[in-house]
């Protein structure tokens, strides 16, 4: 096998990706409280963390924002991009892909400021929202996922052959059937693409959640962050260890269930073939 130099990046960039990883997930079984100082094998921080109701607090919190943002930027965001998609050429239909695709490239400082200015001002016309909250932090990451989201399934809408859609018109069926029956069952993998996405962005996100967050609405991000300006706490990586091989248990499910279906779709091909 000749070198390449590709090859040789790309396992740098593996390598410089993951060995941290491993490094937390081996750290996170250290007998001592130092997270730089190895003092034996323990997991004693497993346990220490099903006893930190503060910090389980906030990871709820962070699971339940997440899950709600995420549904709700996807349903905004396919309706942006259908609106965008079927219905090219309308009055204002630039500034609209321009509003939608701004929160891509807008430092999150700016966007966490304009959105808690505008909760201030909210507060004081109107009343509402009261105090910031969970229910702010929602909004806010509803507001910037919607984009992530709208990019994804536009991206997919336009690709979509419409002729589907048109035969299924022509055969009687109305556009509201249409979008249920034949474009939603098409689009979902971008719809669950852009849900995952969306989930991920919010519960990571720190910067906004920093901005229009309150008393008693703490995250995760916000807990971890705090804790580590006082250095960093066993029980976060026993945390991040748990979080690590969650997800890598369901990549791992997701490439087994994808690696079944090919070959179910290669052995109904060759039984085509062969019949």
């Amino acid at each position: 096998m000749r070198f390449k130099f590709s090859n040789l990046m790309l396992g740098l960039g593996l390598a410089f990706l993951y060995i941290p990883m491993l490094i937390l997930i081996i750290y996170s079984f250290n007998e001592s409280r130092l997270v730089t100082v190895w003092a034996g094998f323990s997991t004693k921080w497993y346990a220490s963390l099903l006893e930190n109701e503060k910090l389980l607090e906030a990871v709820g919190k962070s699971l339940q924002i997440a899950f709600f943002s995420a549904t709700g930027a996807v349903v905004l965001g396919t309706l942006a991009a259908f609106v965008l998609a079927r219905f090219k050429g309308f009055k204002g239909s630039t500034l609209l892909r321009g509003m939608l695709t701004a929160p891509l490239v807008m430092p999150e400082v700016i966007t966490g400021l304009s959105l808690l200015l505008l909760f201030v001002a909210m507060a004081q016309a109107i009343g509402w929202p009261e105090q910031r909250g969970m229910l702010t932090i929602w909004l806010a990451h509803t507001t910037f996922c919607t984009a992530y989201v709208a990019v994804v399934v536009g991206s997919r809408l336009t690709e979509m052959d419409m002729s589907v859609e048109e035969a299924a018109q022509d055969l009687g069926a109305t556009p509201v059937k249409v979008f249920f029956n034949i474009t939603l069952p098409i689009i979902a993998p971008a719809l669950i693409s852009g849900w995952l996405l969306a989930f991920t962005l919010s519960l990571d996100d720190l910067v906004i959640a920093s901005f229009v967050s309150g008393p008693g609405s703490t995250t995760l991000p916000m807990v971890v962050f705090s804790s580590v300006r006082l250095g960093v706490s066993p029980e976060i990586n026993a945390l991040a260890a748990i979080i690590i091989g969650i997800v890598s248990l369901l990549v791992f499910a997701s490439w087994f269930y994808a690696r079944r279906v090919e070959r179910a779709r290669l052995k109904d091909i060759q039984a085509m073939k062969n019949g």
